[in-house]
């Protein structure tokens, strides 16, 4: 490859982070950005090496000090979650369900999930994970009312089909799912818990959401770079069954995954730090913001799913916007104002239009992390109605969103200097 290339190369990566981290406002409700202290740690020769096997006792030589690190995150990930062990190795949240899976139920076992309408993530369902694993897909009612599990319903289920476990949490959903409701039924029949926490894991830290092991789940399980900010990858916390603890990781690996992307684990360790000291403030900050965005929206004349119960307890905000031209002309006409948001598919849209459907899903956690608070929510939602109720030209409105987000570039909640900024290089190491 020549000079011009890697040239050509480091422009368009310098292009993208003065974009997504100077111009645009991100409202992804999966994503998240680290600190720079994190991303500092982030950079390290750890990205070249394995680790195979446990802390002392690897596969490989050279783990002197990433046996130190390894159970340090092991035990920061635990105190914060309430779990008696935790596995931060899985390079996922994926990875976690699959390994959790495989040891809860066999081929042909049966599985109870959320409806997909309550937000069930594909890992759960037949068509992702659970499918892989030949489980089959058990599939508990849904109550438009409290757009949530029907309780009532779904207890019957449970003592009537005895699944091996039970998922839920999931990846679009704005109230809690009734664990404790459900954890007596579960009991009583022998089956498992299993709490997909991936999007809500920074808010249950922060206080901000019913933690799931405080009430009958047996398992959590997350992605770490959502509303928890840190790297991409993946954890797991079990409760208190050192057993089933020990069965999962011995599948984690070598069934799921060799090496565990050792670089994850210091920048993990700085956010769990971070989120240990001023996690409960932005958890808080969080779902203000998203609650104070659904209202916003609705003063200008959106249709906000979830009225009657409040909106949203969570990051998330999910909008009809059938009336504007569907979840995928929506997207991508907010997209070229600069603003970034996902199409979603709404409770009632059958599951054919996927590629175009009624809704989008908000996440206000990245914009909170960079310290955006109410008064902000009712800016973005103005620049949603002049773009899709008003037909702004977009690229007209780009200019205005990049003017707001210029006063918006640092990451709060962290342990950076102020001052600090993220600039438009790949990552500048010296200022």
């Amino acid at each position: 490859m020549s000079l011009e290339e890697i040239n050509k190369l480091f422009e368009i990566v310098s292009s993208h982070n003065e974009w997504r981290l100077r111009k645009t406002v991100n409202l992804i409700a999966s994503e998240n950005v680290m600190s720079r202290t994190a991303w500092l740690a982030y950079i390290s020769d750890f990205e070249h090496r394995y680790a195979e096997g446990k802390p002392g006792k690897r596969y490989y030589e050279g783990t002197t000090y990433i046996d130190i690190l390894e159970p340090w995150a092991n035990d920061l990930m635990a105190k914060l979650t309430h779990a008696k062990y935790a596995d931060v190795r899985p390079t996922s949240g994926t990875i976690s369900n699959a390994g959790i899976f495989r040891v809860l139920g066999s081929v042909g076992d049966k599985a109870l999930i959320a409806p997909v309408q309550a937000g069930a993530h594909v890992s759960h369902t037949k068509f992702g994970t659970l499918g892989a694993l030949g489980i089959q897909q058990v599939e508990m009612p849904y109550d438009s009312d409290s757009m949530n599990v029907d309780i009532d319903k779904a207890v019957k289920m449970v003592e009537e089909v005895k699944p091996k476990f039970i998922v839920m949490g999931g990846s679009v959903y704005l109230f809690p799912h009734p664990v404790k409701e459900l954890s007596e039924a579960a009991k009583a029949v022998g089956s498992k818990i299993v709490y997909d926490a991936a999007h809500v894991l920074g808010l249950i830290i922060g206080g901000a959401w019913r933690n799931p092991l405080d009430y009958g789940a047996d398992i959590i399980t997350a992605s770490t770079h959502k509303t928890f900010p840190g790297p991409q990858g993946g954890f797991y916390g079990v409760r208190d069954d050192e057993e089933m603890f020990k069965a999962i990781y011995k599948t984690i690996f070598p069934y799921f995954l060799s090496n565990h992307h050792l670089h994850h684990i210091p920048a993990l360790i700085v956010t769990a730090l971070e989120m240990e000291n001023y996690g409960k403030e932005y958890a808080k900050q969080v779902v203000k913001n998203a609650r104070k965005l659904a209202e916003s929206l609705v003063e200008a004349g959106f249709k906000v799913l979830g009225e009657h119960l409040g909106y949203t307890q969570s990051h998330q905000v999910v909008i009809d916007v059938r009336e504007q031209g569907g979840g995928h002309k929506a997207a991508k006409t907010l997209q070229e104002a600069n603003i970034i948001v996902n199409k979603n598919l709404l409770p009632y849209d059958p599951p054919s239009a996927i590629k175009d459907p009624s809704g989008l899903r908000l996440g206000v956690q990245e914009m909170t992390r960079f310290g955006m608070k109410e008064e902000d929510m009712g800016q973005i939602a103005l620049f949603f109605k002049k773009i899709l109720i008003d037909r702004a030209e977009p690229k007209e409105v780009a200019s205005e969103v990049t003017e707001f987000r210029s006063g918006f570039t640092r990451v709060k909640f962290s342990f950076d200097r102020e001052g600090i900024e993220f600039n438009n290089t790949v990552i500048d190491l010296v200022k």
